[in-house]
C-alpha cells in the first residue's frame, strides 16, 4: 500500500477508531474476515460441502480455462463445479450462442472422461428479459446439467418488481435464479420485491434462489435469505468466480447461509453429484411440455442492454478491467425487506437513467 493509506491504518491501529454508519449502498455486506470467522465457529458446515455452482471461464468473460478453474476447485476440495459462462445476448461478456455452448460441452465431457477427481457440470448463466424469457434454444439447454437464469437489464427500477420475479420463476428451463436482486456494493441498490411471495413461489416451482458469494454482490443478502429459509425453498451457492483465486470467496456464501438460519439439507451445494443431477432432472420432469412450444410461450421483446465500455455504471466486466473502481456519487438509499414492502408501483426510475448489465 502507499504512504497515504499506510498513515491512516497506522493511526487507527495505534489510537483506535470508531466505525461510522455505513452508507446505504454499502450496508448489509460481510467482510471476508467476518465470513471466515462465522464459518470457523460452525466447523460442521465444512463437512459435506460438495461444490461451487457458479463460475466463468475464458470462453466468455473469465480469465482462465475450464481446465484451470476445475484444477483450482479441486485444490479447494470441491467434488464438482458448474461451468456457467454467459449466454449470447450479453455481448459485453462475449456470451455464447448455441454452437459455442455445444462445443464447450464437448470439451467438458472430454475433461470428465479423463477421470478428474472434480467433475465439471455442463451449465450456463442464461440472460433473462424482464418478462422472464431466456435467450437460448430450449433444446440446447436440455443437454445441460444445470441452467442458471439471471437479470442483466433494468436493474435500477425503483418500483416493485415482484411480478418480474414470478414470471422468471415460471420459466421452465431455469433451475437457479442467479444473483436475484442485482445489487452491487457502492454501485447499485438492487431490485425491490415482496420477497415472501417470491420465496414461496420459488419453493412451489422448485427453483433455487442463489447466494452469489462474490464480495461485491453477496446476493441474496442475509435479510432476504431469512425469508427464503422460512419458505422452505432451495438455495444454491456460487462464487461467480472469474479467476481461480476468486473461488476462495465461497466462505462468504456459507457464512450468509449460516447467519440466515438456512438448513444445509436445502442447499444444493451439499448434495452429492448424483443427487444434484437427480434434483435437476426432477425439476425438468415436472415442467413438462413441448420444448418448441415453451420457447414460443416464453418469448418476449428483448430489451437492449446498454453496456457501453467506459461509461459510468458499465458492466462488472468493464469495471474489473478498469481496476474494479466504483463511482462514489451513487449513494442513494438501499432498501431493507420492510422498505421493499412499502414501494409503490407508481414510482418510476429517474429520468434518463440507464440500466446496465452484469
Amino acid at each position: 500500500m502507499g504512504p497515504f493509506t499506510a498513515r491512516f491504518i497506522s493511526t487507527w491501529l495505534r489510537e483506535g477508531t470508531s466505525v461510522g454508519e455505513r452508507p446505504p449502498l454499502r450496508d448489509g455486506f460481510l467482510s471476508y474476515a467476518q465470513a471466515r470467522e462465522v464459518v470457523a465457529s460452525h466447523a460442521d458446515w465444512r463437512t459435506g460441502l460438495e461444490g461451487d455452482l457458479q463460475m466463468h471461464t475464458d470462453e466468455t468473460d473469465g480469465a482462465a480455462s475450464v481446465e484451470n478453474m476445475v484444477a483450482a476447485a479441486r485444490a479447494l476440495g470441491h467434488h464438482y463445479v458448474a461451468i456457467t459462462d454467459h449466454s449470447k445476448t450479453l455481448r459485453i461478456t462475449n456470451g455464447m450462442d448455441e454452437t459455442r455452448l455445444a462445443a464447450q460441452g464437448e470439451r467438458i465431457d472430454a475433461l470428465n472422461a479423463r477421470g478428474m477427481p472434480t467433475w465439471a457440470l455442463r451449465a450456463i448463466e442464461m440472460d433473462l428479459t424482464p418478462e422472464g424469457a431466456g435467450d437460448m434454444d430450449p433444446s440446447a439447454l436440455a443437454r445441460l446439467d444445470l441452467v442458471l437464469g439471471a437479470f442483466h437489464s433494468k436493474l435500477r427500477l425503483r418500483d416493485d418488481q415482484t411480478e418480474r420475479y414470478l414470471t422468471a420463476l415460471a420459466n421452465p428451463d431455469v433451475h437457479v435464479l442467479a444473483h436475484p436482486r442485482g445489487r452491487i456494493y457502492n454501485f447499485r441498490a438492487g431490485l425491490s420485491a415482496d420477497w415472501e411471495r417470491v420465496a414461496r413461489r420459488a419453493a412451489e416451482t422448485g427453483t433455487a434462489l442463489e447466494i452469489d458469494a462474490y464480495p461485491d454482490r453477496q446476493d441474496l443478502d442475509v435479510d432476504r435469505l431469512r425469508v427464503v429459509a422460512e419458505s422452505g425453498g432451495w438455495v444454491s451457492i456460487g462464487t461467480d468466480a472469474h479467476t481461480p483465486s476468486e473461488l476462495a470467496f465461497f466462505e462468504i456464501g456459507i457464512a450468509a447461509a449460516i447467519l440466515a438460519g438456512l438448513p444445509r439439507e436445502r442447499i444444493l451445494n451439499y448434495l452429492p453429484l448424483r443427487q444434484l443431477r437427480e434434483w435437476a432432472g426432477r425439476i425438468r420432469a415436472r415442467r413438462h411440455g413441448d420444448p418448441a412450444k415453451r420457447s414460443v410461450a416464453m418469448a418476449g421483446k428483448r430489451e437492449t442492454i446498454d453496456t457501453t465500455p467506459g461509461k459510468q455504471g458499465g458492466s462488472r466486466y468493464v469495471r474489473r478491467d478498469s481496476g474494479g473502481r466504483f463511482s462514489t456519487d451513487q449513494v442513494r438509499a438501499g432498501r431493507s425487506v420492510a422498505q421493499d414492502r412499502r414501494v409503490k408501483a407508481k414510482n418510476k426510475a429517474p429520468k434518463g437513467m440507464k440500466d446496465r448489465g452484469d
